[in-house]
């Protein structure tokens, strides 16, 4: 079993002064040692906010955590089979009047997909999705 790591985790991660390897190392620890990977979607995010950095100093740091991220984690796409169940559980939650993130939905259908957890600091989100297993970090 392996987990995807949410962006809320890393972007909690790199405000606190951590690089990419002891985040990974410290969820290791804390859930066991298993397979960690990141949605490309992730990455979406992450680079949204390098370019929503207040000061230049922020968007090195930031620019510098994606770029070691990269090279410590494997990033997995957005495939047609994790599209179409991302659409079938869109359609199923509208029609209980609940709606998920296209970002959220993505990522926790990406886990599903895999067979794996998601690992976040946001639970709200990913709980709606069903059968999803989702571990909240703080």
């Amino acid at each position: 079993m392996g987990i995807v790591l949410d962006s809320s985790v890393l972007i909690a991660a790199e405000r606190a002064g951590k690089n990419p390897r002891q985040v990974i190392e410290e969820i290791a620890v804390s859930l066991g040692d298993t397979e960690a990977t990141l949605s490309v979607v992730t990455i979406t995010e992450l680079a949204h906010g390098i370019e929503r950095a207040d000061s230049g100093a922020r968007r090195t740091t930031r620019e510098r955590f994606l770029k070691e991220l990269l090279r410590e984690i494997s990033v997995e796409p957005v495939t047609t089979a994790i599209a179409i169940r991302a659409g079938r559980i869109d359609g199923g939650l509208q029609a209980q009047g609940q709606r998920v993130p296209l970002a959220d939905l993505l990522i926790g259908t990406t886990a599903l997909e895999l067979g794996y957890s998601v690992v976040t600091q946001n639970v709200r989100h990913f709980e709606m999705i069903p059968n999803l297993d989702v571990k909240r970090i703080l």
